[in-house]
């Protein structure tokens, strides 16, 4: 069946058929430390020039899924590829795509008032959420300084097989260097004609705007992304609708974060057997990790799927320094998991790391050896949720606040006057936690109180 979308006069022809990837399982290669995909660039060209990027390769993944209008080929090989989310929560991408097509809102021509003029005729948008606010992650900070145009590349890739005309970048106010840089290749990508107006077809448009964030780690959920884009305070919407059924504008919107749209040139030009070739069976792909604290050699790696985490810190970030013991690391941010010495020997998946509680999140890996005062980690995340919680939904708005009192009488910045001991508050702890991941509206509330009972279960705050 063929579905005609039409997109400010211009017609593309997106065939509506997405057969049931088969789950592949079967014996992996022995895994490597050293992999280069979506960092292949980087320190390899000027991320200034255009040419350098189109010298490597660049944007012939997108002008063969234009050229030949592979729609549902694309979105195929994004599902069998296996690839989800790189922002924490973990969606896979290939039915994100899907679920954005099928839901065009064909029926609702002309536009509601609540679509501005600028943006009336796109079916769907494409938004890139580059806001990054968890702590511990700079990844995505690296990845748009070092190869902007991949990103560019891939937003276009999934604006062709979606029939969106407008793509927004939400970029941390922060980063004043990745703004420059991807304000640079939007530039010099729309001179090139890999955006604008018939873009390798009559038929494909497609521009992208950067906007600026203002410093809220609730915008990084990206309902409240949304919010911020149409100029309203930044919080959370209630779910369903899903953004790839109503998003940015009411409109079905595709948003990734900045990892994610960098793995899709790969898999559109290669396939995704090529890109099973990295990871494992169940964790496929790559892995930009954030390894910060107490190590030689911190930094953003690019590691395959099923990495140990010991290897990451002893090969990749020299160990710990001379004389000092491995106290806990805290994996996924301040939204993670603590995880104890003895358990650092876990490969680096989705389905590892969930045996463990743990969770890969945005890719932080925070080292804290003996020297470290965890007692006032665990306050400093407790103050962090407390000031960043948006107000929208009391279970979040008043729990992160209860548990930053509690945290303070126990675990507070001067323990030796704490009005209880950490091990009598853990009860009153968990079963806010449980009010919070069970009634609060988004990912903020839910996950508030993660690290703090991750450290209280494992035993990491003694009293």
């Amino acid at each position: 069946m063929l579905v005609i979308c039409q997109v400010n006069n211009l017609t593309s022809r997106k065939v509506a058929r997405f057969p049931r990837s088969p789950e592949v399982d079967r014996p992996h290669r022995e895994i490597s430390m050293e992999t280069k995909l979506v960092t292949s660039n980087l320190g390899i060209i000027d991320p200034t020039n255009i040419d350098e990027y189109i010298a490597r390769g660049g944007f012939k993944a997108l002008e063969k899924v234009a050229r030949d209008g592979l729609v549902n080929e694309i979105v195929d090989a994004l599902k069998s590829s296996g690839l989800i989310g790189r922002g924490g929560a973990a969606f896979p991408t290939g039915l994100k795509r899907e679920l954005a097509i099928k839901a065009e809102p064909l029926h609702v021509w002309p536009a509601p008032a609540i679509v501005p003029a600028p943006y009336r005729f796109s079916s769907a948008f494409v938004v890139c959420n580059a806001d990054e606010s968890e702590t511990g992650t700079f990844k995505d900070r690296l990845l748009m300084e070092g190869d902007p145009f991949r990103i560019v590349e891939g937003m276009a890739i999934t604006a062709f097989i979606t029939c969106a005309t407008v793509g927004f970048i939400y970029l941390r106010g922060e980063y004043p260097l990745a703004y420059e840089r991807l304000s640079n290749a939007i530039d010099a990508a729309r001179a090139r004609g890999f955006l604008g107006k018939k873009i390798f077809r009559d038929d494909f448009e497609f521009d992208i705007e950067i906007r600026r964030g203002a410093g809220a780690y609730i915008c990084g959920e990206e309902t409240a992304l949304f919010e911020s884009i149409e100029g309203k305070r930044g919080e959370p919407r209630v779910k369903p609708p899903f953004p790839t059924d109503k998003g940015l504008f009411q409109r079905p919107t595709v948003i990734n974060n900045v990892e994610t749209f960098a793995n899709i040139p790969f898999i559109a030009l290669e396939g995704a057997e090529a890109y099973r070739k990295f990871g494992t069976a169940k964790s496929p792909g790559t892995r930009v990790v954030c390894l910060s604290g107490q190590v030689n050699q911190p930094g953003a790696y690019e590691i395959e799927m099923g990495v140990s985490l010991r290897d990451v810190i002893e090969k990749l970030g020299g160990g710990l320094r001379a004389g000092r013991k491995l106290q806990a690391v805290l994996i996924g941010g301040a939204a993670g998991a603590f995880l104890r010495p003895d358990e650092i020997d876990v490969p680096l998946d989705f389905q590892s790391l969930a045996a463990v509680g743990a969770t890969f999140g945005s890719g932080a890996i925070m080292v804290l050896d003996d020297t470290a005062d965890l007692r006032g980690v665990l306050y400093r995340i407790a103050r962090f949720f407390k000031d960043e919680s948006c107000g929208k939904c009391f279970p979040c708005q008043l729990g992160t606040q209860r548990q930053y009192e509690i945290i303070t009488n126990c675990v507070g910045a001067n323990p030796s006057t704490a009005l209880r001991s950490a091990q009598d508050a853990a009860p009153l702890l968990r079963e806010l936690g449980a009010t919070m991941r069970d009634a609060s509206i988004c990912g903020l509330g839910q996950t508030a109180s993660s690290a703090i009972e991750s450290a209280l279960d494992k035993g990491l705050v003694n009293d």
